[in-house]
């Protein structure tokens, strides 16, 4: 089967290193080899409280961030999830292949329910059942995702098989996880044994949006250790090891290579190294994503020619599975 990728960003919080090298970026070379649908999964940012106005203006955020980094819409559509309605209709139906020990089990559900006790609502519970209808609605072969997302992607892949047992049937593509080599999970440069966060506040989280000095002193800032040596080494050396993920993710290289080449030098060579390589990488970037935010009516264009695409196989796949499941078809 020819490859078919599938990915989303929350439209909640400003944009983050983080989700440029763990994911935009890697969407972004998938979009160029391979078809792809990438989504702004506005229906799964409001399991949390969002303001309506700052809702609109993030999604629109999103959708620049990812054409100006440089997305291949030609060949992988980018539109605004809640834009294509099957993907509710199908959340609704795999609601029903899902078991409730499995969604309780889900580590994302426990860390948000913690955050947010006075808003633990059905939706939050039930996200990977939504994000499970989103992949599966496209035939989807590969899914790119971040370490904090692959226990959906396995959950995903049990609902999509236990669907075509249950029919006999392969109406499902089960698919594949994809994680970055390096960068899968870029840490907090202030803590780096917490992921770097768009709704956590924290000095060690880096902004797409933000000044580039500013960025810079936070890489001059960045929490290293007292051993002196740099190595990739997670348990002992978790603060060099991360700048050396974030080097390597950006410089499209390896970390022994990485690590070759800082030998005998010191912290302070490495974070300038790192910053210089955000900065060469983000700074036109960010001139991208004004003209585009100029431009809102272009970007509404885009987003819209986007659903179009998606739509289409999106309704014809749950047509599909009513079908299979017994529904009466409508008769025009």
């Amino acid at each position: 089967m020819q490859q078919r990728f599938f990915s989303g960003i929350q439209p909640s919080g400003d944009m983050t290193l983080g989700n440029y090298l763990g994911a935009i970026a890697n969407h972004v070379t998938a979009s160029k080899k391979a078809e792809g649908f990438y989504c702004v999964v506005d229906l799964h940012a409001i399991t949390v409280r969002q303001e309506p106005q700052k809702l609109r203006s993030q999604t629109h955020s999103v959708a620049a961030w990812y054409l100006a980094a440089g997305l291949d819409t030609e060949k992988s559509p980018l539109f605004v999830q809640s834009h294509v309605r099957a993907h509710t209709e199908l959340a609704w139906l795999l609601n029903t292949f899902t078991q409730m020990g499995e969604l309780e089990r889900m580590t994302q559900f426990k860390e948000k329910a913690e955050r947010h006790r006075n808003n633990i609502n059905a939706g939050l519970f039930t996200y990977p059942c939504l994000m499970a209808a989103d992949i599966l609605l496209y035939n989807t072969t590969h899914v790119p995702v971040g370490e904090d997302q692959k226990q959906h992607l396995e959950l995903t892949r049990d609902i999509a098989l236990r669907f075509n047992n249950a029919y006999n049937s392969k109406t499902f593509v089960v698919p594949e996880v994809v994680m970055p080599p390096v960068a899968a999970r870029v840490m907090d440069l202030q803590d780096p044994a917490r992921k770097m966060s768009k709704s956590v506040e924290s000095g060690g989280t880096v902004f797409l949006h933000e000044d580039m000095a500013a960025t810079v002193k936070k890489f001059k800032r960045a929490v290293t250790d007292n051993l002196a040596n740099v190595a990739w080494n997670r348990d002992e050396q978790p603060g060099v090891t991360n700048l050396l993920g974030i080097y390597c993710a950006l410089k499209n290289t390896t970390p022994d290579a990485v690590v070759a080449a800082f030998s005998g030098k010191g912290y302070g060579d490495l974070k300038t190294a790192v910053a210089d390589a955000v900065v060469a990488t983000l700074k036109p970037i960010q001139t991208r994503y004004k003209e585009l935010l100029a431009h809102p009516d272009h970007l509404d264009a885009l987003l819209a020619k986007g659903a179009a695409r998606a739509n289409e196989l999106a309704e014809a796949k749950v047509a599909e599975v009513k079908t299979i499941m017994g529904f009466v078809p409508v008769r025009v």
